[in-house]
């Protein structure tokens, strides 16, 4: 099992926060009828902000894969894979 390291935490919240409010600021700039290019440029940096935060998860997790030598490293590999594809 790979955890995300007590030093990315922080960081990894605090774009993840910062994406809740943007996502607030999307659904304000509905309810308020904004123009929609307004509205999808707002929603494309929501989307940057979970992909980012979601790389940074995978990014920590592979560091400490590679650190960590186990007999279960094609598998914890593909697991990796995995994670990413999911994001792309």
């Amino acid at each position: 099992m790979t955890t995300i390291p007590a030093d990315e935490v922080g960081r990894i919240v605090n774009r993840l926060r910062r994406a809740q409010g943007q996502l607030g600021a999307v659904l304000s700039m509905i309810d308020d009828g904004r123009d929609c290019r307004d509205i999808v440029t707002q929603l494309s940096a929501v989307s940057s902000a979970v992909d980012r935060a979601g790389f940074a998860i995978i990014a920590s997790a592979m560091k400490e894969c590679l650190r960590e030598d186990s007999d279960d490293q094609a598998l914890e590999v593909a697991q990796l894979e995995k994670m990413f594809l999911s994001l792309s």
